[in-house]
């Protein structure tokens, strides 16, 4: 397979130990030059690989075009008091292995991680190549912005969730998306003509790899004549089932979102993610999103920021809304979030520690009602408003799909929130 073929978020090859695959221990981008065997590039692929990746996903600005998304104002305060005994907390992960709160976020390729009760930092660490500055890749967490704001356009009046989504983007009109509804995409319940599996074919390019060209996530290859664009791609798929059938997670469906959202606000998806949340929030850094060669923005997956700021778009959520003294998301939108989809439409699919949970509003939901933003490689917010606990996390772990830690992090989450009762 030829490096430009590379699926971004598929590992190749043995994975060696957090310590191990440590960027520093390993010399990642060290060295004046850096020496070839060394370097994490995006012209040949290495970016997505194993253990570069964990270097790049810190690193990402560097790698890919972006569009930045500007803080404003005085930071908003986060009160500190850090614990020192959570990191002794111990549990048993769902296939059966004890182990420390420590050891998870090893065992989990942790990059950073942030916890909070009561809108206090109780627990704070940063591993590898990510510092308290660092504008990590949020992979799919940017989903759950990008369904947020189209809840607050559906609030404002401005979008009918039982529309049709070509009556505001008139080229879906056609696609496999243009006669869902606007909730059927929101909800992912749609019947589009699209695999969301990471594992390379051995012919022929994946659905992942040929939107990975589009968005400009990986080079485009010089005999490809398939669509050049986030929305061109988007637009030039099919359907193959009806639509409000069972949940099924495609990425193309957060896309056509966003071309929803831009018509209808009349800005791009960074801009409105500036004036509704990084500018109003007293956001302490800059945050960015990767644009595909036309300039538009990636809203599948392309946000970055740093562990701080996610921390506080938890937080929000969890205070119905509210932070830095505003309304930053109406309370109505808030509770119709958390409210979630339609637990029996999230059945079939099997999900990894969340069996009986559900999909909706592109937020992920656990039964005991707790809120999760989700991002391959084990980005997440986490949002339990029972308990008072919110959860940011970074990390790179070699498995793209979070079933491959959620055998882990979902007992270490449910332990930590225990020990913070």
């Amino acid at each position: 397979m030829a490096a430009s073929h590379h699926v971004p978020g598929f590992a190749h090859g043995q994975n060696g130990s957090a310590a191990e695959t440590d960027p520093a221990t390993l010399s990642l981008m060290q060295g004046v030059p850096v020496p070839a065997d060394k370097q994490v590039r995006w012209t040949d692929g290495s970016m997505w690989r194993f253990p570069q990746q964990r270097w790049a996903f810190s690193h990402m600005r560097e790698l890919v075009p972006t569009v930045n998304i500007g803080r404003e104002g005085a930071v908003s305060v986060l009160p500190v008091a850090l614990r020192d005994d959570l990191d002794d907390v111990r549990l048993t992960t769902l296939d059966g292995q004890a182990m420390t709160w420590r050891d998870s976020l090893a065992a989990t390729y942790t990059d950073a991680i942030l916890v909070m009760k009561k809108g206090v930092v109780v627990y704070e660490r940063h591993f590898g190549a990510t510092t308290p500055a660092t504008q990590h890749i949020l992979f799919s967490v940017t989903k759950s912005f990008v369904g947020t704001i189209a809840e607050m356009l559906i609030e404002e009046g401005r979008i009918k969730p039982d529309a049709k989504a070509a009556e505001y983007v008139a080229e879906l009109a056609g696609s496999g998306l243009g006669d869902a509804t606007i909730r059927e995409i929101l909800d992912m319940r749609t019947g589009l003509a699209f695999s969301e599996d990471y594992v390379p074919g051995q012919t022929g390019l994946t659905d992942v790899q040929r939107m990975s060209i589009s968005t400009g996530w990986v080079p485009r290859l010089v005999d490809y004549e398939g669509p050049d664009g986030n929305f061109a791609f988007t637009a030039s798929l099919g359907k193959n089932a009806p639509h409000g059938g069972d949940f099924v997670y495609r990425t193309p469906n957060t896309s056509a979102l966003q071309w929803i959202i831009e018509r209808v606000a009349g800005a791009s998806l960074a801009e409105q993610i500036h004036t509704r949340f990084w500018a109003p929030m007293g956001m302490q850094r800059d945050a960015a999103l990767g644009v595909d060669r036309l300039g538009t923005g990636f809203g599948g997956g392309g946000l970055m920021a740093n562990v701080r700021d996610i921390a506080r778009v938890g937080e929000m959520m969890r205070l119905d809304g509210h932070w830095n003294g505003k309304q930053i998301v109406p309370a109505a939108v808030v509770e119709r979030i958390f409210a979630g989809g339609d637990p029996a439409a999230f059945v079939a699919c099997q999900y990894t520690g969340n069996l009986d949970g559900n999909y909706g509003s592109q937020w992920w939901h656990r039964a005991g009602g707790q809120l999760m933003a989700m991002g391959v490689h084990g980005q997440g917010i986490y949002v339990d408003r029972g308990a008072g606990v919110v959860i940011a996390r970074l990390g790179s772990h070699p498995v793209a799909s979070n079933r491959g830690n959620a055998a882990v992090t979902t007992p270490a989450y449910d332990a930590i929130v225990a020990a913070l009762q």
